[in-house]
């Protein structure tokens, strides 16, 4: 018979979540993962093979968890959508993991710090992106279906802006810009979408 592992598999996975979006992937050692996890070496490879594999389950682990948020707080629910909409880029801003402020996306932090040079985690990205994408187009789509945002609007632009403009607010956010001049920016993108003011 094999023996019982003597530890939760996916409360690991959030520690080592935790870790790896605090230090990022390159300045995470496997003697630093033995340690928040608990582990000897030999346990954590055994149970998730390598660092790398690791990492990229607490990427998905990480996006999971993210996209779901996104998606309850993109959903209008009643509200006016670009009001949804503010509320959850102000969102982006204001809510510090833990009380710190300045962490930034786990998921955005290692597209600056691996960029292309990964296929593997490129993959893993790319698809927590497209996530946020079809997040933001669901609620335009519902906007402007309810003829709360112009009805001309070239959606797939406006998509792509507002993805932008989120990648950039969290670049900000973890740098500790002024968050006066972030939600300013908010507010601009928010009335490019259409009819009257929203702040």
């Amino acid at each position: 018979m094999s023996r019982p592992r003597l530890f939760d598999e996916q409360n690991a996975v959030d520690s080592a979540t935790e870790l790896f979006w605090r230090r990022g992937y390159h300045a995470t050692s496997v003697r630093d993962l033995g340690d928040e996890l608990r582990l000897t070496s030999s346990s954590l490879y055994r149970t998730f093979t390598d660092k790398h594999t690791l990492f990229l389950r607490a990427l998905d682990h990480y996006r999971a968890t993210e996209s779901a948020e996104a998606r309850q707080r993109l959903a209008a629910d009643g509200r006016p959508v670009r009001e949804a909409l503010r509320e959850w880029m102000l969102w982006l801003i204001t809510c510090p993991a833990d009380g710190e402020p300045g962490r930034g996306c786990f998921v955005v932090n290692t597209a600056t710090e691996l960029g292309t040079t990964d296929d593997q985690v490129h993959r893993h990205l790319e698809a927590a992106f497209e996530a946020t994408r079809e997040a933001l187009r669901s609620l335009l789509a519902e906007g402007r279906d309810r003829g709360e945002i112009a009805a001309d609007l070239d959606l797939d632009a406006s998509v792509e802006l507002l993805f932008t403009t989120v990648l950039g607010l969290r670049v900000r956010e973890r740098a500790g810009h002024d968050r006066a001049r972030l939600t300013a920016a908010i507010d601009a993108a928010v009335r490019a979408l259409g009819t009257g003011p929203v702040s």
